[in-house]
């Protein structure tokens, strides 16, 4: 009985978010309520607070979800012999092509994690994930001899980070149009960065 229980929260849990996500990208995060994504998922408004307490709450559980296994994969790919410079241009690629597949989503996702209304533990816990991710990779950098010892990994995290925020910014104001161009430009900020704290 339990294990039908859980699978029915499950399945409405997947209806919430399926919902959510296909009236953002039509609509626009701030034009879509609670009751709209009730409507096309096929169950109550007091439901979907059953799960989520707000909107941004369904946002950042999707992000979340999607991009768990986009880590996933990139750990089990991680090998000694790539650079490190190849590893981050791989981890903020794929971070790129995630924010910008749907215009109307990336933007949502942008302002929930770098300029939130209100102070969000889902989006801080979802920074902190790419954080931790990034620490790892100059964590094994050093222990490889590639960076030196007395970098401080998670400001060194924030300043990779900020990179990427810029060049993502760019591409949203048009000043890069391909994702070429976007690894190209990642590519020559990072290696400036890399050569400053390298061993």
């Amino acid at each position: 009985m339990a294990g039908l229980r859980e699978q029915k929260k499950a399945e409405t849990r997947k209806a919430i978010i399926t919902a959510a996500i296909q009236l953002f990208s039509e609509k626009g995060f701030d034009k879509t309520s609670i009751e709209d994504i009730a409507r096309v998922a096929g169950i109550g408004k007091a439901t979907v607070y059953t799960y989520f307490s707000a909107k941004s709450d369904i946002f950042m559980y999707y992000c979340d979800d999607e991009l768990e296994e986009a880590f996933s994969n990139l750990k089990k790919t991680r090998h000694e012999n790539v650079s490190l410079l190849d590893q981050l241009i791989e981890f903020f690629l794929l971070k790129f092509n995630f924010v910008t597949h749907n215009h109307e989503f990336g933007r949502q996702l942008l302002q929930e994690m770098v300029f939130p209304r209100e102070v969000n533990e889902k989006a801080k816990e979802h920074n902190q994930r790419y954080f931790d991710f990034l620490e790892e990779l100059f964590l094994a950098a050093q222990q490889r001899g590639v960076l030196a010892d007395n970098q401080d990994l998670f400001l060194l995290s924030v300043h990779f980070y900020s990179l990427y925020l810029g060049v993502l910014a760019g591409w949203y104001g048009g000043y890069a149009e391909t994702t070429e161009e976007i690894e190209s430009a990642m590519r020559t900020l990072f290696s400036q960065v890399l050569e400053g704290v390298a061993r």
